[in-house]
């Protein structure tokens, strides 16, 4: 069976002046727009049973995987209020909530 338009002809869906650019997702702990490069977290872990993502920052994962193991973040779930009434994951965010979405530095240790 023939196709009725070339893979890559002319016929290409045309760009139109309205269409908004898709929205810029909000980090899941920090609340600041996501930069260019989006990890998709999962708040319970996978190898805990867990299926939702949520959008983040790299840099902000990184904390939530230093202050905290698997089965805290799996008794937590999707809970970011406790996970922010922690000392160091709150002053992180607090530091972090000026910074350019892209910001980006390496956390050293784990600090549990």
């Amino acid at each position: 069976m023939a196709r009725k338009h070339s893979k890559h002809g002319p016929h290409a869906e045309p760009l139109h002046e309205d269409d908004a650019p898709a929205a810029i997702p909000a980090c899941w702990l920090c609340g600041r727009p996501t930069g260019k490069t989006i990890v998709w977290h999962h708040p319970v872990p996978k190898s805990r049973g867990g299926r939702d993502v949520v959008p983040m920052h790299g840099v902000c994962q990184q904390t939530l995987t230093a202050n905290f193991t698997n089965s805290e973040l799996q008794r937590h779930g999707m809970d970011v209020e406790a996970l922010l009434a922690h000392p160091n994951v709150r002053k992180f965010v607090d530091w972090v909530a000026n910074k350019d979405p892209d910001f980006t530095v390496a956390i050293a240790k784990k600090q549990r």
